[in-house]
């Protein structure tokens, strides 16, 4: 196989996780770090300063740069890994014509806030990326575990299998087993949604909430994640597979959840601002909820957890009344 040359843009714990997961299988890759200070960190010190600060790096096979343009320019395959909030700013500049001919993944997980679109049809719609050339990289997988090395999956999805297949050989390693699927919109969307299923179990542990109801709570949550992706992109998928369900689990349930986290301080009584602060870290839920919520509009798929997790982050609708009028709508 033709080696390829990676370059992965961002620099936050998992961004930093799957350059840790590449640096297994390749010589050299390109890494966009938007804070000089931070390359020089990781040059004289060999690992991230501000996440996964347990992983070292060998720096020979590194090329550390904050020029975006300049990371992209220089490679096959680009992984997007930086929160989707921030994704349009970061990249709104870089020319069209960088990006032709360019195998791009996202693994943001998010939707970018100021088109309303995941991160495949933002790139499809605003920089003329074909859909062939355009992947997503899901779960169940935290960052957290990666950098310990614990066995862990990955799906890589992409209307042309060959493209997820090259990525995934790259990925493939010791602790990491990798599928591939060609359901970018399914995937995404699910990836999207479960972090917005993490901040109503959140909020509910927050409330005294048990694991009696949180079981609940996940069982009816994938059904409202099937009920959305078949009607925004009807095929035919198993939502049971670990790229759909496995990837709920994991964020709904897991210490590392940083979106159960964020819930789970809605529950006890934080504000959205108090809780972003102690953080320190994006929750994507956040951002995702309100625009699911819009996308909703034209499609009106019955999504009471979505809206339940709407209603408080948005509406300030007290955790508790509305968490209680939820539990009368699952089953």
């Amino acid at each position: 196989m033709e080696t390829k040359k990676i370059a992965v843009i961002g620099s936050g714990s998992w961004a930093t996780a799957i350059v840790k997961i590449l640096c297994n299988n390749v010589q050299q890759l390109s890494w966009y770090i938007r804070k000089k200070e931070d390359i020089e960190y990781i040059r004289k010190f060999n690992h991230n300063p501000k996440y996964l600060s347990s992983v070292e790096f060998d720096n020979n096979k590194l090329q550390l740069t904050d020029n975006i343009a300049e990371a992209i320019e220089t490679a096959d395959i680009v992984i997007l890994a930086i929160p989707s909030a921030f994704c349009n700013n970061a990249i709104k500049d870089v020319p069209k014509e960088k990006l032709k001919g360019k195998i791009i993944f996202s693994a943001i997980k998010g939707i970018i806030p100021e088109y309303n679109l995941i991160v495949g049809e933002y790139l499809n719609k605003v920089f003329d990326v074909p859909l062939q050339n355009i992947g997503v990289i899901t779960g169940p997988c935290h960052a957290e575990e990666v950098a310990l090395e614990k066995l862990s999956y990955l799906t890589l999805a992409c209307h042309d299998i060959a493209n997820a297949e090259t990525l995934a050989q790259l990925m493939r390693c010791r602790y990491i087993k990798v599928a591939t699927s060609d359901d970018i919109y399914g995937t995404e969307y699910s990836a999207v949604l479960k972090n917005v299923i993490a901040v109503a179990g959140g909020i509910c542990h927050g409330l005294g909430y048990g694991d009696n109801f949180l079981s609940v709570l996940v069982s009816n949550a994938i059904q409202e994640i099937e009920r959305f992706v078949n009607t925004v992109h009807p095929i035919n998928r198993d939502i049971k597979a670990s790229a759909y369900l496995g990837d709920l689990l994991v964020t709904a349930y897991s210490q590392f959840s940083r979106n159960r986290m964020f819930g789970t301080m809605l529950g006890k009584g934080y504000s959205v601002k108090m809780a972003q602060l102690e953080m320190n870290m994006v929750a994507e839920g956040y951002y995702a909820v309100k625009c699911v919520h819009e996308i909703n509009k034209t499609h009106q798929v019955d999504m009471p957890i979505t809206n339940a997790v709407y209603n408080i982050v948005y509406e300030k609708i007290a955790p508790s009344i509305e968490i209680k009028l939820l539990t009368e709508k699952l089953s």
